[in-house]
């Protein structure tokens, strides 16, 4: 045997190894799924206009008329009304309603589910109840929000709140109760107890749990913004919607559905980041 294929078999065998390494993406495949995610949300506005175009109806407009609208919306200078230019007040104001909403579930959701998954006497307490509130709707929270928080931001964040807190909540009880045996077993046999078990064992064994309660979280906090802002308030993307639907003008109620999935997709991209830098002695976690 040559010396050349001696020292080349390694070397291929090095390459078929790391091509099989989990969590690794080669650039084909990135450039792949980036393509994939561009062609299919374009396939589907090329379909949304065909079935505009040849049932002919005026009730539904076309992605035409509501890019025209969104640039309007966004820079002004179209149809000069009440809603021109407007994009950065009503998107930073359901923003702050979001994340204030977001930002009170993630304190209490996240430590009492910690305490919930862990202390037997707090869970026997409280889970029952807990259990019994989680079903009601949130929208069977919207008259009671507006008598406890009146008109206004502060019911709207209230709303985001209770649609938010269920989902964090389970998902770290979730994680807490499915951390393994073994990993308590083994941290007892190199002198871990007590305190140092939970930070060191179950919290970062219920960490994966945690972000995917997160993630569901945010997404029903950007869902029920448009309930929050049913409450009464001036600004806000819930409340053009809102206004689109009174005023008949379905572009306007997309556009404000468009700006709502942009930047929920922006915001769950960060929070997927940093699932990945926090999680990454876990390959298979990673979005």
């Amino acid at each position: 045997m040559s010396q050349s294929s001696i020292t080349t078999a390694p070397a291929a065998s090095g390459i078929a190894a790391g091509a099989a390494m989990p969590g690794r993406v080669w650039p084909q495949e990135r450039a792949q799924g980036i393509l994939l995610a561009i062609a299919f949300p374009v396939a589907l506005v090329v379909l949304w206009h065909l079935l505009v175009v040849m049932s002919g109806t005026r009730l539904v407009p076309t992605p035409y008329r509501v890019g025209v609208m969104m640039y309007d919306f966004a820079f002004g200078g179209v149809y000069d009304d009440a809603f021109s230019g407007t994009i950065v007040i009503h998107l930073l104001a359901s923003m702050q309603r979001v994340y204030g909403g977001f930002a009170l579930a993630i304190i209490i959701g996240i430590p009492l589910g910690l305490l919930i998954g862990k202390v037997r006497i707090i869970r026997q307490m409280l889970d029952p109840t807990l259990s019994l509130l989680r079903p009601i709707p949130v929208t069977a929270w919207l008259p009671l929000s507006m008598i406890f928080f009146g008109l206004g931001p502060r019911s709207a964040v209230f709303l985001v709140f209770l649609g938010a807190f269920y989902p964090i909540l389970l998902n770290t009880i979730f994680g807490v109760r499915s951390v393994d045996l073994r990993l308590f077993e083994a941290a007892s046999m190199l002198g871990c107890d007590g305190s140092r078990m939970f930070r060191q064992v179950v919290l970062p064994a219920a960490t994966p749990s945690i972000f995917n309660g997160l993630r569901l979280a945010h997404g029903f906090a950007w869902i029920l913004i448009v309930v929050g802002e049913m409450t009464g308030v001036p600004t806000g993307l819930g409340s053009v919607i809102m206004d689109g639907r009174t005023l008949s003008r379905t572009d306007l109620v997309i556009t404000g559905m468009i700006v709502i999935g942009v930047a929920g997709f922006i915001t769950d991209r960060i929070i997927v980041s940093i699932n990945n830098r926090v999680l990454r002695w876990s390959p298979q976690h990673h979005g």
